[in-house]
């Protein structure tokens, strides 16, 4: 069976399952069995495949049949920039959270030497994104969860970043290490009630303690605010991702933690999805 064969066997497979990108995950599989990338693929249709390389594509096919996601099955998410290792211990990068790294580099376009804090920082998409793009910059992030911090490590010196980060393991009420220019944040924030109506793909193999916000999904929200008005400095802007309907409820939070509104930012598919506030 050659290359094409087997993709448009593999994505009707898919098809039939209702995946949309059928398509696209037969072509990133069979790229990750092969080790070329997808231009190889179509320059390359009619490559015959060994048998082995075959029943090792078909083996990723029917985990995602399975609706296990591509990204597991590949161990890499592409986010901003950059290639993230990841696997199923760390939530699967959004191309949505990249609203933050552009608001960094907004607010921040002229500012040099800034001290900065991730609170949860699964696979250090973030905080590295941000780190590669300003030099300057040195970067702490925590997690309560010590896969996600091998995960991070595993990032940060695949791109050459371990000198200008440090990570810590705890939870939120317990860090009380600096002061900093700027907090970032990405927590969870999905209903507790919502999290069965999360596609298969989600529910079923990403982190639950990534996902879930509590009874109002601001429980976990409500803690890195609180937490962020201890540890940022008097001027500094904390940066937080929140849930489409989440705008109003958060804006209070901030401002009873002494926090000044400066913007809430829509993600591409219009929806509010990013608040910029400054200590005051």
């Amino acid at each position: 069976m050659n290359i094409e064969e087997a993709i448009k066997e593999a994505s009707q497979l898919l098809k039939r399952k209702k995946i949309k990108s059928a398509l696209l995950d037969s072509e990133i599989l069979m790229s990750k069995v092969l080790k070329r990338d997808r231009k190889f693929l179509i320059m390359n249709s009619g490559y015959e495949i060994v048998d082995k390389d075959y029943k090792n594509f078909r083996k990723l096919i029917n985990s995602r049949l399975k609706r296990k996601p591509v990204a597991y099955l590949t161990g890499v998410k592409s986010f901003w920039k950059y290639d993230f290792k990841i696997n199923e211990k760390v939530l699967i990068p959004r191309p949505e959270t990249e609203l933050l790294i552009e608001k960094v580099l907004e607010y921040y376009k002229n500012k040099e030497n800034i001290n900065f804090l991730e609170i949860g920082i699964g696979s250090g998409c973030i905080i590295l994104s941000i780190l590669k793009e300003k030099k300057s910059f040195l970067g702490k992030g925590l997690d309560v969860s010590k896969d996600s911090l091998k995960v991070c490590k595993v990032n940060a010196k695949r791109l050459g970043l371990n000198s200008r980060l440090k990570l810590f393991k705890s939870d939120i009420d317990n860090f009380i290490l600096g002061k900093y220019d700027l907090i970032i944040s990405n927590p969870p924030y999905i209903k507790n009630l919502d999290l069965k109506n999360l596609d298969d793909d989600i529910i079923n193999y990403e982190p639950k303690k990534a996902l879930d916000g509590g009874f109002d999904g601001l429980s976990e929200i409500r803690k890195v605010v609180k937490k962020s008005s201890e540890l940022i400095k008097n001027r500094g802007k904390l940066i937080l991702e929140i849930a489409h309907d989440q705008k109003n409820e958060v804006k209070k939070i901030l401002e009873n933690n002494n926090f000044y509104i400066n913007k809430v930012v829509k993600d591409f598919a219009k929806k509010d999805r990013c608040i910029i506030s400054t200590k005051i």
